[in-house]
């Protein structure tokens, strides 16, 4: 079997998804993107294919050591997004060349279902309360929200105090009868985090995410000896080589690398073995689209220290397009009590409704994110 083409589609609300054809008519999808630079992901991956037209499909640790290797700069997330569709795709063509789910392919099952949280409450959050409940109706226990608006990086006690009152009006309403994670986003500073870190610890958050951006990961040591809340980050962060850095650091109990972003299921797959071996969990990032989902719950269920699974269904993003509307088999991703079961199907078990991906095609939305600033007119970190 030899690869003959290499077609992509950028796809509302914001994903791009990419088709990989073989001369035995044997067809693989992924979904190579990085959030608002689904265009510059494109050009890559088609830049790419020059190492992938006649190759076997099958050596997929070759075709990726080729794709990270082959060039003398590598890595980063345009780069590391484009090989992360492209190796997608390619479990996809031998799971279906087998007849196989790709997780039979990894070793088999280490567990029957994964539980999966929900995101509530916008870039800003508000109507949380009511958000959850929404939520609650269909079977979800479990939340993430953004933990606070820009961050000044010396902010007021007032600001401080909105951010803490969020917070403490979801464990006044829901009691523990919910269990949410609060992700800084990035947008708090060090000196910052300390203490809203400290100030959030009686609500006892599932977990903070990304207490301060990825390139400050040396603080990620300090920040966990002052505090009992688990810290998560990884979705800014792109191979084994940046994660094997911050796990030898400590500080970060759950590891959130995106199987679009961070080298896809080949890499990923080894990113949670370190993670194992280091005692801590794995909980994939992945607010994108029906591929980059089937992905990870392949890694999910193969994985002992997989923990939650991200999904975006109804995520304030998904404006022109929710996360089933592509697929035929949406009743393979149904979750019950909020938890997904194994894909049935072979390959990533994803049907793709081509001619729907086609037609959105022709009209893509050229989604970025916005930038915001302080009242000063200095950018802040969205």
């Amino acid at each position: 079997m030899k690869i003959t083409k290499l077609t992509t589609y950028q796809v509302p609300p914001r994903w791009l998804f990419l088709k990989i054809e073989t001369d035995e008519g044997i067809i693989g999808w992924g979904e190579p993107v990085i959030e608002g630079r689904a265009k510059t992901v494109e050009a890559c991956v088609h830049e790419l294919s020059q190492y992938l037209i006649g190759k076997d499909p099958a050596r997929i640790n070759d075709i990726w050591q080729t794709l990270y290797r082959g060039g003398f700069y590598r890595g980063g997330a345009i780069i590391m997004s484009a090989i992360a569709g492209i190796d997608q795709a390619l479990w996809d063509i031998k799971g279906k060349t087998l007849g196989v789910p790709v997780y039979q392919l990894l070793g088999g099952l280490v567990r029957d279902q994964i539980k999966a949280y929900s995101w509530v409450g916008g870039d800003r959050p508000t109507d949380v309360i009511s958000g959850i409940k929404k939520l609650q109706a269909i079977g979800f226990d479990t939340f993430k929200m953004n933990g606070c608006e820009e961050m000044g990086l010396l902010e007021t006690s007032k600001g401080i105090d909105k951010a803490v009152a969020l917070v403490a009006s979801i464990r006044a309403e829901f009691g523990n009868s919910i269990e949410f994670g609060l992700d800084f986003h990035g947008r708090v500073n060090a000196s910052m985090a300390r203490v809203l870190i400290k100030e959030l610890e009686i609500y006892r958050p599932l977990f903070i995410e990304e207490p301060v951006l990825a390139e400050q990961a040396e603080y990620y040591p300090e920040l966990a000896k002052m505090t009992h809340i688990p810290l998560a980050a990884g979705e800014r962060m792109f191979d084994r080589f940046e994660f094997k850095r911050v796990l030898q650091a400590g500080g970060i109990s759950i590891l959130q690398p995106d199987l679009s972003h961070a080298g896809g299921i080949t890499e990923c797959v080894k990113i949670a073995a370190m993670a194992e071996s280091y005692d801590v969990s794995f909980a994939p990032h992945c607010p994108l689209g029906p591929i980059a989902l089937a992905a990870c719950l392949h890694v999910d269920f193969v994985s002992r220290n997989a923990v939650l699974q991200e999904q975006s269904m109804g995520i304030h993003y998904n404006q022109g397009a929710e996360l089933l509307d592509y697929i035929i088999n949406k009743e393979d991703f149904n979750m019950h009590g909020g938890r997904f079961l194994p894909p049935l199907k072979p390959g990533l078990g994803v049907e793709i409704d081509e001619a729907l991906v086609i037609e959105r095609s022709l009209n893509p939305q050229n989604w970025r994110n916005p930038i915001w600033r302080y009242p000063d007119g200095a950018i802040a970190e969205w």
